[in-house]
């Protein structure tokens, strides 16, 4: 069997506590047999923020044209969706929220036109991971992002059941994440939680 893991690495500031956290979990999935990853760092990605036109609505595509025009077809094919972004703001970067709100199309392809956004035998079997850091130690300073990251997994067929989060915070400046007492440990147990995930899917056929 051979599972498709798809990354976003959302920060503007690469090789940043995010980003790295990120780096531990793909590196942990490539250690199982059969996987495959693929990590799209998307500030040297050209994805224009929505327009709210609303003609996905009518045709099922976006009218903007840039590296979603191949990134789209992706998302709904991988086993599993990692999004990676760290809190500015009380909210997840604005890279990651460009992308986002560009899954407009699949809210329209799900919701208003009432068409399939996944595959047929990929409905119910795929996992998503929203991985995040923060500099401040509040115990509050994730719960913003949360249902923006919810409403995008949702409308990419990835049910609430099948949703993991990786969120550190305390990490602030660049590299602080490498000095964190459990945040590579936990990476790497989140990573073989999702693959084992996915396997138990396939061999149940659970949807």
């Amino acid at each position: 069997m051979t599972y498709s893991i798809l990354a976003f690495a959302g920060s503007p500031r690469r090789h940043g506590n995010s980003e790295t956290l990120l780096d531990w979990v793909l590196e942990a999935m490539e250690g199982w047999p059969g996987v495959s990853t693929e990590k799209i760092v998307l500030v040297q990605s050209d994805i224009l923020p929505c327009r709210g036109c609303n003609s996905c609505e009518k045709t099922n595509r976006c009218v903007i044209h840039d590296d979603l025009d191949t990134i789209y077809d992706k998302i709904t094919s991988a086993d599993c969706v990692i999004l990676a972004a760290p809190i500015y703001c009380m909210s997840i970067c604005s890279q990651a929220k460009a992308l986002i709100d560009r899954a407009q199309l699949f809210r329209s392809r799900k919701y208003v036109l009432h068409l399939p956004v996944t595959p047929p035998e990929q409905q119910g079997m795929r996992m998503g991971l929203f991985i995040s850091t923060a500099g401040q130690n509040w115990d509050y300073v994730f719960d913003a992002s949360l249902p923006v990251i919810t409403c995008f997994f949702h409308v990419i067929d990835i049910k609430n059941r099948d949703i993991r989060y990786l969120l550190i915070n305390n990490v602030d400046e660049k590299g602080a994440i490498l000095s964190h007492p459990r945040a590579q440990k936990k990476a790497v147990a989140m990573a073989g939680e999702i693959i084992r995930a996915l396997q138990e899917k396939r061999e149940r056929g659970v949807r």
